[in-house]
């Protein structure tokens, strides 16, 4: 992880975001199948947790006056909860709990203007087996969400990719429960079994994680393609996921799990398992793979006289879904939907499947501190099937400068762009709703989507150890791709101008 924090990553969904902007499009152009179980959530990275171990002398828990002492130097704001971390830790226990909050508010633009709260508190506890009771290369995990506040990208954005990774709707949900197991010498094989929120490892890019951007996390596509927005945050599926390591530069990961993380594609799939803990098996299978090279390698020295290499992560995958989809422009009788002779039944195709690739590159290190780097990552996807899919394309990419102002090592600065583009499934019923509704009403405005973009500018700030402020500001254009705003319907909605605040504490 890049820092102290159990990072949300920030890219996912939100109920008020992927969702919503599908509810909200199915409002606009009716076109009920497709958008049903579109959704896009956040997406927190791999978490790992820090073991405090603050006592007092002759191996006491701290009194009250070290704990107070000890919140300036501490991972945590509460320090070693006087004793508990420590003593949880000689049982190989270790537990975290974050608080994102944030403020969030458009200026310009959007559906209507104005400002909204929204928060996340991430609660994970992890057992390592050696630890606990001496069973090497275990890992069990278990985590908890209680998501609070609004929903900026819903009630007033319209927007495909949401301005926060942490909206969704609000609920106290399971999150993850896997237990991991290492295999083979040097540990080159490990197995992960149980619910997965996959976002946490694939499709990840690491310098991505800094932004607040939805899709900075779990990206657009996967978002509205997948039945129910795929198993990423606030979601997970059942599942078993394996990661060997034919060689240091190398990992391989493969997934398999439910094809869905709701066990019904329609509605907020959110609501339909508001606690997260329904776990559908029924249906078809997700599978994820990934190839993945690092530089320099696991465990590489630098020798005498040699520069350190840049550090750089190449990733490239592919998944498959086996569930069946409905086509986005025809019914099952090959009418238009937007037909009035239409059925309202749409087409079935079976299975889809993206490719995708990541890159994660240091381009340049101060040669007198190592905390001085500016990094870039990019990140592509694209599906052929356009008769089933809402996104075609979407691409996310940015830099990343590391220790922007001296003596500030923890601080970073980023700025990032966002792309997504419509298939022309899509673009066709667009056409196919503008031309019977001419018929009607010869002066309705019933645009054709295209694509949207946004750029977004943050800079974490770390306040303590545990806190850090992040002022952000988003510019979105042609939100929704070019979608007619319902508080003006002879317009599309206007370019947004999105200001925030977002700080992160863990306790």
């Amino acid at each position: 992880m890049p820092n102290r924090f159990i990072r949300l990553q920030e890219r996912g969904k939100s109920p008020a975001g992927p969702y919503n902007a599908v509810r909200y499009r199915r409002k606009i152009v009716g076109v009920a199948a497709l958008l049903a179980c579109a959704s896009a959530f956040a997406a927190p990275p791999p978490i790992s947790v820090p073991i405090s171990s603050e006592e007092g002398a002759n191996g006491q828990p701290a009194d009250f006056a070290s704990f107070l002492s000890n919140l300036k130097r501490s991972n945590f704001m509460l320090g070693d909860m006087f004793g508990l971390r420590s003593k949880l830790s000689k049982y190989g226990i270790s537990l975290a709990i974050q608080e994102t909050s944030e403020v969030l508010g458009n200026v310009t633009g959007g559906t209507r203007k104005g400002a909204q709260y929204d928060g996340l508190t991430q609660m994970v506890m992890q057992l390592d087996t050696n630890r606990g009771f001496g069973w090497y290369g275990g890992l069990f995990n278990i985590s908890a969400l209680q998501i609070h506040g609004q929903n900026l990208s819903a009630d007033n954005l319209g927007t495909l990719q949401t301005a926060s990774g942490i909206e969704a709707d609000r609920a106290t949900r399971l999150w993850e429960m896997w237990y991991d197991q290492k295999f083979l010498e040097e540990d080159r094989l490990d197995i992960k079994v149980g619910q997965q929120s996959v976002d946490q490892e694939f499709i990840v890019s690491q310098n991505a994680s800094y932004f607040v951007n939805t899709m900075f996390g779990w990206p657009a596509l996967p978002s509205y393609n997948m039945p129910g927005g795929g198993p990423a945050y606030p979601l997970s599926a059942l599942g078993v996921r394996f990661r060997y390591r034919p060689i240091d530069s190398i990992n391989l990961l493969l997934g398999v799990y439910n094809g869905s993380p709701v066990s019904n594609n329609t509605g907020d799939p959110q609501q339909q398992n508001a606690s997260g803990t329904s776990f559908p098996l029924g249906g078809g299978r997700l599978i994820m793979a990934e190839m993945q090279y690092l530089y320099p390698a696991l465990g590489s020295m630098v020798y005498p006289g040699e520069s350190t290499p840049l550090a750089r992560t190449y990733r490239i995958g592919a998944w498959y879904d086996t569930e069946s989809f409905n086509d986005v422009r025809y019914d099952a009788n090959g009418l238009p939907l937007a037909s009035p002779q239409s059925n309202g039944v749409p087409g079935q195709h079976r299975g889809n499947f993206s490719l995708y690739a990541v890159a994660d590159q240091m381009l340049w290190r101060n040669a007198h501190d190592p905390n001085n780097t500016l990094n870039a990552f990019a990140r592509v996807m694209g599906t052929p099937q356009n008769n089933r899919n809402l996104i075609r394309d979407s691409m996310n990419a940015g830099l990343v400068y590391h220790e922007p102002f001296r003596n500030r090592p923890d601080d970073t600065f980023g700025v990032g762009i966002g792309y997504v583009h419509v298939t022309t499934g899509i673009q066709g019923y667009d056409r196919d709703v503008a031309t019977y509704a001419e018929l009607t009403d010869p002066y309705s405005y019933n645009p054709i989507q295209g694509s949207e973009t946004y750029v977004e500018a943050t800079y974490q700030y770390q306040v303590r150890p545990w806190w850090q402020l992040q002022p952000d500001l988003q510019y979105v254009f042609n939100p929704g791709a070019g979608v007619a705003d319902p508080s003006e319907p002879t317009h599309r909605i206007r370019n947004e101008l999105v200001l925030g605040l977002r700080t992160n504490i863990l306790f």
